[in-house]
């Protein structure tokens, strides 16, 4: 079979439909030929063709009524219709009623190439458009989400009830929780799943150049603006826009958001025309806007505008009937991916997988597994294979293992117990204070001030 694009000519004209013929041959096509609508709409349902080029005046069936049949029976496939200079108003009717284009006779040879390659790259690129949304519907169905502890069963019929309403939603958890796929399974199990999934980290984005990514500017808006640019909320357009780090948006910003949030509609940065959009924001943050509402630095009236509904992530180490499923499937992946035939974990391996604490969740779980599939000798993964994860829980008993010889000791202060404990636990955390304090259970801000008070901070 040949690997040409075919097109189908038709045209009552029998020396048009030869020199057609020729004259696309030359340019790499394979031509097929009908002298009438009928046989065209014959011969459409007969084979598959890339692209159809019609005239509109024939004797028997007009290019309009073949147009309409060839368009009931197979709409994805273009028709360029041929038409007199004195027939355009029905070359007009004919892209009402579905054509792609239209040429009009004689034709500019030249125009008539470019507007055949530009059809076939827009059926072309709405083809792989099309498989991506398949493929990310399958990645964002929440059958493909792992996981069967209680914690994922009951987030996961959460998503189930909440997808399918207009509810503005709210996802919170630790960072490498799975944030983004949870949004994403909001969506593409939602009516709007045919719309875009737009999405944008607020923390990785400037303030100044924030506004401008989710609302767009106007040419000259600023220095460097030399074109006008549709921001993320006009790309969303009946779809959804996934906000994550919505936390770290300025208050200014904030106010902004609220907007249009509330009334659906902005204001390009530089621009004075009022744009109405269609969009369902799904936001996430890794922080209590609790908190930060009474520390004034997320507003109140925007948390509850986003917090419709509200979705909690479970950390990892909170799901841990949920790590061996995991690992396996992250191992499945990185061994194909790396052209490797890793039957599984040793016993040894899985326990450590098990019983370590996460702080990076299924994302720390996942570069994990596949660093160990990378280094791997032998068939099932070992201990040796997660060495970093070996060396974290070895400090970690470390500390447990000095502060309990301290208070052996005796004649040893509560404060002195607290100070190896932190200090050591900041040593195990690689100096990450966050980190630290979250191990520690206690507040950043507290850490800092135990730091201070050991002279260890300034």
């Amino acid at each position: 079979m040949s690997g040409k694009s075919i097109i189908l000519v038709v045209d009552d004209d029998d020396a048009h439909r030869t020199m057609l013929r020729t004259l696309m041959g030359g340019w790499g096509y394979d031509v097929s030929e009908a002298d009438d609508g009928a046989s065209a709409i014959e011969k459409v349902k007969a084979q598959s063709y890339d692209l159809v080029l019609m005239d509109v005046r024939m004797v028997k069936v007009s290019g309009l009524e073949a147009l309409d049949k060839i368009k009931a029976y197979n709409p994805a496939i273009p028709v360029i219709i041929m038409t007199a200079y004195s027939s355009v108003e029905t070359a007009i009717e004919a892209l009402k009623q579905g054509a792609h284009d239209y040429l009009t006779k004689p034709l500019d040879f030249e125009k008539l190439k470019i507007t055949i390659e530009r059809s076939m790259e827009h059926t072309r690129l709405k083809e792989e458009n099309r498989l991506l949304k398949e493929s990310l519907g399958k990645q964002f169905d929440r059958q493909n989400i792992i996981g069967q502890s209680p914690a994922m069963t009951r987030l996961l019929e959460t998503v189930a009830q909440v997808a399918p309403s207009e509810a503005t939603v709210l996802i919170t958890g630790e960072s490498g929780t799975g944030k983004e796929l949870i949004a994403g399974a909001i969506h593409f199990n939602s009516h709007r799943k045919e719309g875009p999934f737009v999405k944008i980290n607020c923390a990785a984005i400037t303030e100044t150049l924030l506004e401008s990514e989710l609302f767009g500017h106007e040419k000259g808006a600023f220095t460097g603006a030399d074109r006008r640019k549709e921001g993320r909320f006009f790309q969303a357009h009946a779809g959804s826009l996934f906000l994550d780090e919505v936390s770290e948006m300025s208050l200014t910003m904030q106010v902004k958001l609220l907007r249009v949030v509330q009334e659906r509609e902005f204001t390009r940065v530089g621009g004075e025309k009022t744009i109405q959009v269609d969009v369902r924001v799904i936001a996430a943050t890794n922080k209590n806007l609790i908190d930060l509402i009474g520390k004034g630095a997320f507003r109140e009236d925007l948390y509850y505008r986003l917090n419709v509904v509200g979705m909690e992530i479970p950390s990892l180490r909170q799901r841990r009937e949920d790590i061996p499923l995991l690992a396996q499937h992250f191992l499945k992946t990185f061994s194909a991916k790396n052209q490797k035939d890793i039957k599984g974990f040793t016993p040894q391996a899985m326990d450590h997988l098990i019983k370590y604490n996460w702080p990076g969740n299924v994302r720390e779980l996942m570069n994990a597994v596949e660093r160990a599939v990378v280094l791997a000798r032998s068939d099932y993964l070992a201990e040796e294979d997660f060495l970093i994860i070996q060396n974290t829980l070895t400090k970690d008993e470390e500390i447990s293992q000095e502060a309990e010889q301290i208070y052996l000791e005796g004649d040893v202060s509560l404060e002195e117990i607290e100070k190896v404990t932190i200090l050591k636990t900041l040593e195990a955390a690689h100096g990450n204070k966050s980190e630290t304090a979250r191990r520690l259970g206690i507040t950043r801000k507290t850490l800092h001030k135990k730091l201070k008070t050991y002279g260890v901070m300034k």
